[in-house]
């Protein structure tokens, strides 16, 4: 029986004026380095067995940028990613400096059967995007979390 990957992630969201603002993180690594429109994303990470949704999703938040979100979560309705990963994400309003990121790393072997380990950023950028920019960049799967914060004050 195959087991269900879940992930727990935080959308942070500001107003500028009357607009709304989101942060997501393009992803590191080899992969993802020329890829850009579709494939940012909101911090997150798998949930470990002795945590709960809200805390992996925070503790994935600090590990991916080095900011520990706090305020008041509001608990979006998940999404289904195209691989079959199940995302479950909160919103909380704050602000991060996206030139004082700092990420956790992760090994790969790079180039593929090339005996060299290499390490990567797990995000390698963060930025602010207005809600059309966000539309763009954004997973297409995780465009629902925009649309139900804008839902809730726009």
């Amino acid at each position: 029986m195959t087991k269900t990957r879940f992930s727990a992630g935080i959308l942070l969201y500001k107003f500028q004026g009357i607009e709304i603002s989101f942060f997501l993180v393009h992803p590191g690594g080899p992969f993802f380095a020329k890829k850009d429109e579709g494939w940012w994303t909101v911090p997150k990470g798998e949930v470990e067995d002795n945590e709960s949704d809200l805390e992996a999703a925070k503790r994935e938040f600090q590990e991916e940028t080095g900011y520990l979100p706090h305020g008041n979560f509001i608990r979006l309705n998940p999404v289904k990613q195209k691989g079959g990963k199940i995302v479950q994400c909160w919103a909380v309003e704050g602000d991060i400096d996206t030139n004082g990121l700092v990420s956790n790393n992760f090994e790969l072997e790079w180039p593929p059967k090339s005996g060299r380990i290499q390490t990567y950023p797990e995000i390698d950028s963060g930025a602010w995007f207005t809600m059309e920019e966000a539309k763009r960049k954004i997973n297409v799967q995780q465009i629902s979390f925009l649309e139900q914060i804008a839902a809730i004050f726009c």
